[in-house]
């Protein structure tokens, strides 16, 4: 049973938080639970909210259908970051000039599934 979870707009590099993603990509979530806490990365926060939600769908699809699914059976199956919209700022730079900071924002969608699917 498939479950997802996606976390829009939010404020960080899409190449931060790839970092993070690849990191727990394919293993139990228990398993990605303990990497996301222990991880030093800020982008460990959001990817670990996405996660949490993740699982809570696959729990509360699991109650309409099956009835009960556990934790421990889930494994990340799929968990992917896409480019959101760029906010573009400007920042007084030399000679009178206006430089350029970008804003760049993530989309982050965790797919979790049980082992034997």
């Amino acid at each position: 049973m498939e479950a997802r979870a996606i976390a829009r707009y939010v404020r960080m590099s899409p190449r931060k938080v790839r970092l993070v993603v690849d990191q727990i990509r394919g293993k139990s979530v228990n398993e990605a639970y303990a990497i996301l806490q222990f991880s030093r990365k800020a982008a460990a926060e959001p990817v670990g909210k996405t996660l949490r939600s993740a699982v809570a769908n696959a729990q509360v699809k699991a109650q309409e259908t099956e009835g009960f699914v556990d934790v421990d059976d889930l494994v990340v199956r799929e968990c992917f970051v896409d480019e959101g919209p760029t906010l573009h700022r400007w920042r007084a730079a030399a000679q009178g000039r206006a430089a350029r900071r970008r804003h760049r924002t993530s989309h982050i969608t965790v797919v979790v599934n049980t082992k034997d699917a």
